[in-house]
């Protein structure tokens, strides 16, 4: 049987700095999409991240206890001070106080919009978007696909592909000249 070749959609880093920068009317919105996409985080998990699960981890980072929705995965899985600063002031309860299903339809096209994208993003797309541009910087295929906790790395090597400057690395490597 032939494998369906899978479009992902994911942004560039000048996209989401982008985003970054355009100003959202849902702050919780565009603080939970932007850490998605510094940590991978399924909108299932965000919606149900609460602040006893972010600790300092004894290296003196901060880090996230979760269970995943989706497949129950129980993982602790490091965070970047920019990733911990949209979480918003420490506190008790949900971490993303606010945030409805319902927001990442209509006002998340529209936020898309006013940053002049022109790509079909949805919320997923963030999840794809950390992963590509942990590819792209280097990260190797087996962390990207624990931080993803993915239970099989062949489902992480789907990313490899999207963003392949090794793939262009190796064009010139063999010469003629």
């Amino acid at each position: 049987m032939d494998e369906e070749e899978v479009h992902k959609e994911f942004l560039t880093l000048e996209e989401v700095q982008r985003l970054a920068k355009t100003p959202c009317e849902i702050d919780v919105l565009k603080r939970a999409s932007l850490f998605s996409c510094l940590t991978g985080l399924r909108i299932s998990d965000i919606l149900n991240l609460t602040w006893d699960k972010i600790e300092l981890g004894s290296d003196g980072g901060y880090w996230i206890r979760i269970k995943t929705i989706k497949t129950g995965t129980e993982a602790t899985l490091p965070i970047s001070n920019e990733a911990l600063e949209l979480c918003g002031r420490n506190g008790m309860g949900k971490v993303f106080k606010g945030l409805q299903r319902s927001m990442i339809q209509v006002p998340l096209k529209r936020w898309i919009k006013e940053a002049k994208i022109d790509k079909h993003i949805t919320f997923h797309c963030f999840r794809h978007t950390y992963a590509t541009l942990q590819v792209a910087a280097g990260t190797d295929i087996y962390t990207v696909s624990k931080m993803l906790t993915h239970r099989n790395v062949t489902t992480t090597q789907i990313y490899a592909d999207l963003v392949s400057p090794k793939k262009r690395e190796t064009t010139d490597r063999i010469s003629l000249k």
